[in-house]
C-alpha cells in the first residue's frame, strides 16, 4: 500500500476554486482505483496551505492512475480549473507508508 501525501501552497483569494478543484479530485481518484482520504483547507492559522491524501494498494496501481488521469477528460478538465484560475502556487508530492497498528 502506498499513500500519497499533497502539500499545496494556495492562493487563499481562491479559496472557493481550490475547493471545486479538492472535490473533483476527490471522486477521480476514487473513480480512478484509489481511496482518497480526503482535503484538509485552511481553517486557523495559515490560510495558504493546503493537504490532501490518497491510497493505492502499491506504487505500480499508483502509475496506473497517474498515466490514466493524463487522457482522462475529467481529470485533464480539473487540471485546467487549476491553471485557469491559478490558485495553486506550488505543491509537493511525498509517498507514505501506512502503519496501523
Amino acid at each position: 500500500m502506498i499513500t500519497v501525501h499533497l502539500r499545496y501552497e494556495i492562493d487563499p483569494d481562491k479559496l472557493d476554486d481550490f475547493t471545486g478543484y479538492g472535490r473533483a479530485w476527490i471522486r477521480l481518484v476514487n473513480k480512478l482505483g484509489g481511496t482518497h482520504h480526503g482535503y484538509f483547507l485552511p481553517s486557523e492559522g495559515d490560510n495558504d496551505e493546503a493537504f490532501a491524501l490518497f491510497t493505492f494498494p502499491s506504487l505500480a496501481e499508483y502509475e496506473v492512475y497517474r498515466n490514466a488521469s493524463k487522457t482522462d477528460p475529467e481529470c485533464q478538465q480539473a487540471f485546467e480549473l487549476a491553471r485557469t484560475t491559478m490558485c495553486i502556487r506550488r505543491y509537493e508530492r511525498r509517498f507514505l507508508s501506512p502503519m496501523f497498528s
